[in-house]
């Protein structure tokens, strides 16, 4: 029997309407949850990004503001700039946009977002904080498969064996620091794609999560049945019979997996749209925060 599809789409739809109902509180007491974005340089894909996140927000009703500085802008430039967003009392949300030009310290300028506006959880505060267990804004696209394996019914995690085949700040060291903690109690191995023999981590993985943008990386006999497969891979291969001759695929051989696994992420629709919309949840959170709405 084939595995269940779990549908980011559906699931991230469902949560953009439950925003939507916040956020005409918030506007109802007279406050209007504004998201404000940075994006320094022209980096084709950063900025098709931002304006995503810019149009997902306006979706919801949210305010989005974007600033767009040049490539050659100073990081005094930059941090005067993230700093009049975090005294400005009207924004509730602020994020960079990452890469940034190589000239900018970017651990310094993740470091400048008040912790409390730091909806991409990238602070030190809010990365510490997770990992003591504390409640803290993470990185969206953690926090979007966890949402998404709770709704689709799979959010019991105790004592369940969670394999993460990444071990970057975006994905595998904050989700990590998610699934430790004391209510939710799963288990987690981190995985370099390097590792030696790999499968012999994978293949005991109740719930396997994997991010590392190799094609089908993850090939069937590399996972035991039941697993729960989370594919957070980004690829395009070529396919003479898709538009343009490419086609996106994850890092998980799909069809294959899918005949062992319980359920399984699709790519696209799968873990992607969650993160856009998990950036959304933790502005209209922030904003309920900052207005004393909770």
């Amino acid at each position: 029997m084939l595995g269940e599809i779990l549908d980011g789409r559906r699931i991230s739809a469902d949560i953009r309407q439950e925003l939507g109902r916040r956020v005409a509180a918030l506007v109802g007491q007279g406050i209007t949850p504004t998201l404000a974005g940075i994006l320094a340089g022209d980096d084709a894909g950063s900025a098709n990004y931002v304006r995503l996140k810019e149009k997902a927000a306006v979706e919801v009703g949210l305010r989005a503001e974007m600033l767009r500085l040049p490539a050659d802008c100073t990081q005094p430039e930059l941090l005067a700039r993230v700093d009049d967003l975090n005294r400005r009392t009207d924004v509730h949300g602020v994020f960079v946009q990452l890469p940034l030009p190589s000239h900018l310290n970017e651990d310094l300028v993740l470091a400048s977002v008040a912790p409390e506006k730091d909806v991409d959880g990238f602070h030190p505060m809010s990365v510490g904080r997770s990992w003591l267990g504390q409640d803290a804004f993470v990185p969206a696209t953690p926090a979007g498969i966890l949402e998404m394996l709770r709704r689709s019914g799979h959010g019991d995690l105790r004592h369940r064996h969670v394999v993460i085949v990444n071990t970057d700040n975006l994905v595998g060291k904050p989700l990590a620091a998610l699934l430790t903690r004391p209510g939710i109690g799963a288990n987690v191995t981190l995985c370099h794609a390097e590792t030696p023999d790999i499968a012999r981590f994978t293949r005991q993985a109740d719930i396997l999560v994997v991010a590392v943008n190799r094609p089908r990386f993850i090939t069937a006999d590399m996972v035991k049945e039941g697993v729960i497969a989370v594919d957070f891979g980004s690829n395009y291969i070529d396919d003479p019979a898709a538009p343009q001759g490419r086609r996106l695929v994850g890092d998980i051989d799909f069809e294959a997996v899918r005949a062992k696994a319980s359920a399984i992420t699709p790519v696209p629709g799968g873990a992607g749209p969650m993160t856009v919309t998990m950036l959304l949840a933790h502005t209209v959170l922030a904003a309920e925060r900052q207005s004393h709405a909770l």
